[in-house]
């Protein structure tokens, strides 16, 4: 069938749920299907079976397609450090690190990268579904682009354009999006699609209307607000829920600036007898938070420095004062040591930083990262997840590892109530969230895995009731 590419009119308008329940959908038919992004920025990562890193979103796309996921799915992901900086991804492994002003310089050598993947799985499935990465109309970055338009003429890939409707001005949106883009560009277009609408359809088919009649672009659909979204994995830092659960077992969160890997709260955030709040910077953790969970950062002496400025680190003492456990997971886990040393500057700025001293390990940055898929037993129970960090810990409390992977993976304090651990995804599996709740009292009554399944079928389900999806597949090339 070839490939179709979802662009946006800009970012966060739902190109990567489209992407995934078109997946689903394609994958019910007896289609076989794969996702591609060829560039991602996000520190939300997930890593593959051969040990490369992906985006997060690239990950749930393969699972909709029922493939594991592959590092060709999302060959370049930027991994942002500072505002200005970010740290450049290849085809599942780090390249280098590049200033926002110095990153065009490095396009033709992750175009070949692009084209590279591309090909692989064009090779090997019937269809590519692409997605794109911010917005077409972004023209100040179309001279050198790799993520929409200039990665869709140089593979030769059409274009369905998707505009929300819930931000409002889609109208706007799609025909502002044509009259800025080049001609070329916009010929490459075969329809556009409104995504998050709510309310009575009805009442915007003069607005579809005037958006074919002035764009000459085919209205393959539109598609109504999708709740259960919440329930699958984000990707981006802007879509994290601030709260969710009314009461049971509270469990709190900081927002780091740099947070990553923050789907690891998602199965709580499932649980009934589970209430998750994230805090947002200038706020202080509750007081009545039973657990605090340090989740793991891009940055983690940045995020030290960040977390000492909105006085976490004095409510964190006087939340354990109180009684109350804390779980650090990667970063959050090397923060909670008595000291992080990167002497060369691989974690940011060369020096040592003073950790927040709830645990006797101490972490020293070092130029590999490590990128494994890990299993073994925690709290008596299987457990299983992946590692993606830099920087080894060491130190007495390490004699009390947080589980055995096979070997031990973090550490956990004399008094029982701090606890750190590299393992990412741990709380995805029902037996090991099961014992960690027990802990607290609280009962699990999820199954987590089926549940995402289960919404991506009905994501798939309700794709099929309001886009034209056979006459969508029909531009694929």
């Amino acid at each position: 069938m070839g490939a179709l590419m979802i662009q946006g009119t800009g970012s966060n308008v739902g190109k990567s749920l489209l992407v995934a329940g078109l997946c689903r959908a394609a994958l019910r038919r007896g289609i076989s299907v794969a996702p591609f992004k060829p560039q991602n920025m996000s520190n939300n990562a997930a890593v593959t079976p051969d040990g490369g890193e992906i985006g997060r979103a690239q990950a749930l796309q393969a699972r909709a397609a029922g493939l594991a996921p592959s590092v060709h799915m999302n060959p370049v992901l930027l991994k942002p450090e500072t505002d200005r900086a970010a740290q450049v991804v290849v085809q599942g492994h780090a390249m280098t690190r590049a200033a926002a002003a110095d990153y065009g310089a490095l396009k033709q050598q992750l175009m070949n990268a692009v084209l590279d993947s591309f090909s692989c799985l064009r090779s090997a499935h019937d269809l590519v579904l692409v997605e794109g990465a911010g917005s077409p109309a972004e023209v100040n970055l179309r001279a050198r682009d790799i993520a929409n338009m200039g990665f869709a003429r140089a593979a030769g890939v059409p274009v369905v354009l998707a505009g929300d409707i819930d931000r409002g001005g889609v109208i706007a949106q799609i025909i502002g999006t044509q009259a800025v883009i080049d001609p070329e560009d916009a010929a490459m277009i075969r329809g556009f699609i409104i995504n998050r609408f709510r309310g009575d359809p009805s009442l915007f088919d003069e607005g579809r209307h005037f958006i074919t009649e002035r764009t000459g672009w085919p209205d393959l659909g539109l598609v109504p607000w999708f709740a259960d979204a919440a329930r699958l994995p984000a990707e981006d830092a802007v879509d994290l829920r601030r709260a969710s659960g009314a009461g049971g077992l509270h469990i709190a969160c900081p927002m780091l600036s740099r947070i990553a890997n923050f789907d690891d709260l998602d199965p709580l955030t499932a649980e009934p007898g589970v209430r998750l709040t994230m805090v947002p910077p200038g706020q202080a953790l509750p007081g009545d938070a039973d657990v605090v969970i340090l989740p793991g950062t891009k940055s983690t002496r940045g995020d030290l420095d960040f977390l000492r400025q909105q006085g976490w680190d004095i409510d964190l003492a006087a939340h354990l004062r109180r009684g109350g456990r804390v779980l650090g997971i990667c970063g959050g886990y090397q923060m909670l040591g008595r000291r992080i040393h990167d002497p060369d500057g691989y974690d940011g700025s060369p020096g040592s930083t003073q950790g927040l001293g709830h645990l006797d390990v101490e972490t020293r940055m070092a130029p590999e990262k490590r990128l494994t898929r890990s299993r073994g037993t925690a709290l008596g129970a299987p457990v299983e997840g992946y590692e993606i960090h830099m920087g080894r810990t060491e130190g007495p409390d390490c004699a009390r590892p947080f589980a055995h992977i096979p070997g031990p993976d973090g550490a956990g304090s004399p008094c029982g109530r701090v606890a750190g651990t590299y393992l990412h995804g741990l709380f995805t599996g029902d037996a090991f969230r099961a014992a960690w709740l027990a802990q607290f009292d609280a009962v699990s009554a999820l199954n987590y895995g089926a549940g995402v399944d289960d919404v991506l079928d009905r994501l798939a389900e309700h794709l099929e009731a309001h886009l034209d999806i056979d006459r969508l597949l029909s531009f694929a090339r």
